[in-house]
Parts: C-alpha cells; sequence; structure tokens
C-alpha cells in the first residue's frame, strides 16, 4: 500500500542543515523499495515523499524517522493513498 508524507517547513535553517541527511534517508529506503517517489513542492514550503508500507504504522515509522522531522525541521503528516490505475473506464 502507498502512504504519501507531506513534510512542512518549520525552521528554515534547520531544514538547510538537515536535509542532506534527508536525502540520504529517501535514496536509502528507495533502493529498499520502501519509497515511491519523492520531490519538493515549488513554492518552497516542504516536499512529499510517497512510501511503500505494509501497513499505516508502518509508514508512520518511516516518516517520523526522517531526519528533518526528528530534528524538527520539519512537520509530517501521513495519508494513505489509493493509486488509480490510468486509463480509467
Amino acid at each position: 500500500m502507498k502512504y504519501v508524507a507531506l513534510l512542512t517547513i518549520i525552521d528554515q535553517d534547520k531544514n538547510k542543515v538537515h536535509r542532506p541527511a534527508h536525502l540520504d534517508y529517501v535514496n536509502r529506503l528507495y533502493k529498499e523499495g520502501k519509497v515511491f517517489a519523492v520531490g519538493p513542492f515549488t513554492d518552497g514550503k516542504g516536499g512529499m515523499v510517497i512510501y511503500e508500507a505494509n501497513t499505516y504504522e508502518e509508514a508512520v515509522v518511516l516518516a517520523e524517522q526522517d531526519p528533518v522531522v526528528v530534528e524538527g525541521a520539519r512537520t509530517v503528516e501521513v495519508r494513505e493513498w489509493n493509486a488509480l490505475q490510468l486509463p480509467m473506464e
């Protein structure tokens, strides 16, 4: 199942410091098959990670272990996402 983590920046200075660790973290999880997609929002206020997880609880743990969350640079909201197959009939 896929879960969307919305990561909102609350401290720009901390975010700049911890962003490299965040990128390393999501890259490692991508290689492990735990991240489907990742990217920043164009308004510069945060970004999104789509996790592949067996349960909502697992997705929350993955999102809360992100260094930018642990270090207080960003808040996180995790939501289950039902990806539809296109084209829809």
